[in-house]
């Protein structure tokens, strides 16, 4: 493990101000330098996050010789070049969910991770936290039976604005790719775990959602069904908040968690609560973390960079694959196809 790794970000939107304060408390990173498109913004964050190196273009913060690893932070169109070129520059990265637009996107960065010898972990940080280590610990312990039934939602109401990242089709927006991808990662992993694997695959992907007057999916809801007659219910959205949990249903009883994406972002406790019937009230189950979540993430990166991926339940490369042909499934079954992917 790198005792401490050197940090470039590309990128300089919301979630790269929130991976840098993440990272300032992790153990093992250092962020070094920042790249924008314009010199002027990059010098703005790198102001406000401390940055040493200040860079205007993407191209500037691949060339330094100094950054170990690139933290990809980028529209989603996006993410496939600047994770493609980290890697032919022998940068380890770090890429922003979901790792592509679709799963040619995601396969060609994986191709080059493995050709550059670069390590590659697409950033689903609640992977790296406590929180859902004990999660699996419960299911694959058995405390509620065998899996039935996964229900998992993630959906947000953003206002409506014809420019926005979220409602552009040309960035990939809507709600299945920026906030679905999360319910579709932790019903394959919950319901891999229940039949003694790493994650499992989807035998069937059924689905329905609103398109927009932009021509994204506004909510949008899925069922999966899996190996073991195991059932997942997925529901995401951009302009409609929901209850942004999971729960596990079991024949033994079910297991609910009220916050299961973002746990504690600056350390704490956080909770996991367990119904079993028969018993008027659940058990409340208490995960204890001191470290920040987007700095365990960087955290996760530097304790496997030798081994190139992450170690579950961390994003591997085949987790991550699996993800984007669910996600892939889904928005086909919706009718949502960008139109940059026609061309």
């Amino acid at each position: 493990m790198a005792e401490r790794l050197t940090w470039g970000l590309i990128g300089t939107g919301r979630i790269s101000g929130v991976f840098a304060r993440g990272l300032a408390h992790s153990r093992t990173g250092k962020l070094l330098a920042v790249a924008s498109r314009t010199r002027e913004a990059a010098d703005r964050f790198g102001q406000e996050h401390n940055v040493p190196r200040c860079y205007g273009s993407y191209e500037a913060l691949l060339a330094d010789k100094d950054v170990q690893a690139v933290y990809v932070s980028t529209p989603h169109p996006m993410h496939a070049e600047w994770a493609v070129r980290a890697a032919e520059a022998g940068k380890h990265v770090l890429c922003e969910k979901p790792i592509g637009v679709n799963h040619t996107e995601a396969t060609a960065i994986i191709e080059a991770a493995r050709k550059h010898d670069v390590f590659l972990m697409e950033a689903f940080m609640y992977r790296c936290h406590p929180q859902t280590h004990k999660l699996i610990e419960l299911v694959r312990g058995g405390i509620i039976g065998q899996v039935r039934v996964i229900h998992a939602s993630f959906s947000f109401h953003a206002t409506f604005k014809e420019d926005s990242r979220i409602y552009d089709p040309s960035l990939a927006g809507g709600g299945v790719l920026d906030v679905g991808c999360y319910c579709t990662s932790m019903s394959r992993l919950i319901a891999g775990v229940a039949t003694g694997k790493d994650f499992a695959e989807p035998i069937e992907v059924k689905g329905v959602g609103h398109l927009g007057s932009t021509g994204v999916d506004e909510y949008a809801s899925a069922v999966l069904k899996f190996p073991g007659d195991i059932i997942a219910n997925l529901a995401t959205g951009i302009a409609v908040t929901q209850d942004n949990a999971v729960r596990i249903f079991g024949t033994k009883g079910y297991i609910s968690v009220p916050w299961p994406w973002i746990p504690n972002r600056e350390g704490g406790p956080s909770r996991i609560l367990l119904h079993k019937p028969g018993q008027s009230e659940p058990q409340e189950i208490i995960v204890s973390c001191d470290e920040w979540l987007y700095g365990l993430e960087a955290d996760t990166v530097a304790r496997d960079l030798d081994r190139r991926q992450a170690t579950p339940p961390a994003m591997t490369w085949d987790d991550t694959l699996g993800n984007m042909k669910t996600l892939d499934r889904w928005r086909e079954a919706i009718g949502l196809v960008y139109e940059f992917e026609k061309r």
